[in-house]
């Protein structure tokens, strides 16, 4: 069977799980397509108020068929590009959705497997799980946006471990630099990501979608820039209707529903 993503919903929470069993659920063109589409479904749904990226079985994400690369070494130099750049138009829109995305991580996520997991707001991981960027292994470099997303959170040496070792890295070191969200008990990844969705869920929307933007548009703004960036969002959300909710309940002591 080949590579395909499998969408299901969980109250207010779209489920993506990467299915390709056989291979450990490697990545494949197919998944990116379906990724980008249902994130594209999910922005436009008011129903959906978050996603969990998560794998089938007992493993997150291999990272990319060695198979199919091995097989793409004979072909154009454009094949291999065309392919990392559909992966990078999920990237892009893992990061640029305006809802929250929760990777939720049992067993390994390798190569650009553990890429897609860094593209997301949260990762839970199970306490057992590890991650590798395994590029440095087989005679690649990285892609899927690992050197962004690691030079942005961890010290130039720390990345440089992380990318040039190719080790394997358990969820609990993770954690500890900041990387992983929340350790859980193994098997539980997924209900532990879905509880924390719910959390979210229960949050105003318009509001998580401006935290992300700021987030996203900090590490290149100057103060200033960040500064008005803050005013305009601020300003916008209080006079959103959610606000009169939001200011409503907390004076009458009660909780929030928000639309």
């Amino acid at each position: 069977m080949s590579a395909q993503l499998l969408s299901t919903s969980k109250g207010r929470t779209m489920v993506l799980t990467l299915s390709n069993p056989g291979l450990r659920n490697a990545l494949g063109p197919g998944m990116y397509a379906a990724g980008i589409e249902a994130l594209s479904v999910a922005e436009s749904n008011p129903e959906v108020r978050s996603v969990i990226l998560t794998g089938e079985g007992a493993m997150f994400c291999a990272g990319g068929d060695l198979n199919r690369l091995q097989a793409n070494r004979e072909q154009p130099p454009e094949v291999q590009a065309q392919s990392i750049e559909q992966l990078h138009g999920w990237i892009e829109a893992i990061r640029t959705f305006p809802k929250p995305v929760i990777a939720a991580v049992e067993g390994a996520a390798a190569g650009a497997g553990f890429s897609l997991a860094l593209a997301c707001d949260f990762i839970v991981a199970a306490q057992d799980a590890v991650f590798v960027m395994a590029y440095s292994n087989v005679g690649l470099s990285p892609d899927g946006g690992a050197s962004w997303s690691l030079a942005r959170a961890l010290p130039r040496p720390l990345v440089n471990e992380v990318l040039m070792t190719g080790e394997r890295l358990p969820a609990t070191r993770l954690q500890a630099l900041g990387l992983v969200h929340r350790v859980s008990d193994p098997g539980r990844a997924l209900q532990d990501a879905l509880a924390l969705a719910k959390r979210l869920n229960a949050r105003a929307p318009n509001v998580l979608a401006s935290i992300k933007e700021l987030v996203n548009e900090a590490p290149q703004a100057t103060l200033s820039q960040q500064l008005s960036l803050e005013r305009e969002h601020f300003v916008r959300n209080l006079h959103h209707p959610n606000a009169g909710i939001g200011i409503s309940a907390f004076l009458a002591k009660r909780q929030p529903v928000y639309e």
